[in-house]
């Protein structure tokens, strides 16, 4: 059952002065919330739906279209389209938003998972409470935020990247400023980074790993191609690249950072075409390296 607002319960929230007479003067109290929410939209007032979406919470409806194209949309339930979407402005999904085609919009807030078959692109904000799953690309002009983000292609972000869990890009990654993982990322392709690269696992490539900033690693970092930074490079484990591995100059290339020193032969080896010259810590090994 929709849940209904009144003027008591709204006023219980304490809105602003102009919301709230805003909702009064169109008689709002007694609708269910979404369809007070629908009004607010039509009449272009998005930021109001989202307040009433951020202080109500979602709820357990679900609708279906075949189509999405709005220039605002604030629904509190879960979404299903079955073809593309497309809102230059805000789309507000209080829980899942599930896209059969390709996803379009100025910026994306989604309460739990977002999963899209096509490609995903959003101007200032891509945001999910649980994972995003696209079978294409994701491109993001500023900033990108959930639990987990899993790609058939590229990822493509000009702000940060920030995930509370892993990363599993299906081609290359290309960010503009910092990206961070809780736990890991792999790439099917390089992975360029302008700010601090930083994962809590393990960091893999197929391609390059270059980066503008600092690259940190709980665990190993591996790459087909170079590993390069501008500043340092710090792998809490083993350390290993198909061609050569450089820090910044002034700056340092660590290995092991997370293992004792009598263990590095064995969990903190370092490979590549010919050994960093500023190797600070980690076990070099002189012999071809080999990608496992």
């Amino acid at each position: 059952m929709d849940m209904e607002l009144t003027q008591t319960f709204l006023r219980g929230k304490n809105p602003c002065a102009t919301g709230y007479r805003w909702f009064v003067r169109h008689e709002l109290g007694g609708k269910d919330y979404q369809s007070a929410m629908d009004t607010q939209v039509r009449a272009g007032r998005v930021e109001d739906a989202r307040w009433l979406l951020q202080n109500f919470g979602p709820t357990n409806t679900v609708l279906e279209l075949d189509h999405l194209e709005a220039d605002h949309c604030v629904f509190a339930g879960t979404l299903i389209v079955h073809g593309d979407v497309r809102v230059p402005g805000q789309l507000l999904v209080g829980r899942s938003l599930q896209v059969g085609g390709g996803l379009r919009a100025g910026q994306v807030e989604v309460g739990e998972d977002l999963h899209s078959g096509g490609a995903i692109f959003a101007d200032t904000l891509l945001q999910a409470g649980g994972s995003i799953k696209a079978a294409w690309s994701v491109d993001v002009q500023g900033q990108l935020r959930a639990e987990e983000l899993r790609t058939g292609w590229e990822l493509r972000c000009g702000g940060p990247v920030a995930l509370r869990g892993s990363a599993f890009i299906g081609q290359d990654v290309e960010v503009q400023a910092g990206l961070h993982c809780g736990k890991g990322l792999r790439a099917g392709g390089a992975v360029a980074v302008q700010g601090l690269l930083e994962v809590g696992d393990g960091l893999a490539a197929q391609g390059d790993i270059v980066c503008g900033n600092h690259i940190q690693a709980g665990w190993g970092i591996k790459a087909r191609g170079d590993i390069r930074a501008a500043c340092s490079i710090r792998a809490g484990e083993t350390l290993q690249a198909e061609g050569e591995i450089a820090a910044g100059p002034g700056y340092g290339v660590f290995a092991g950072m997370n293992v004792q020193m009598d263990a590095w032969p064995d969990c903190a080896w370092v490979r590549a075409l010919r050994k960093p010259q500023a190797l600070i810590s980690g076990w070099w090994e002189e012999r071809a390296p080999a990608w496992a």
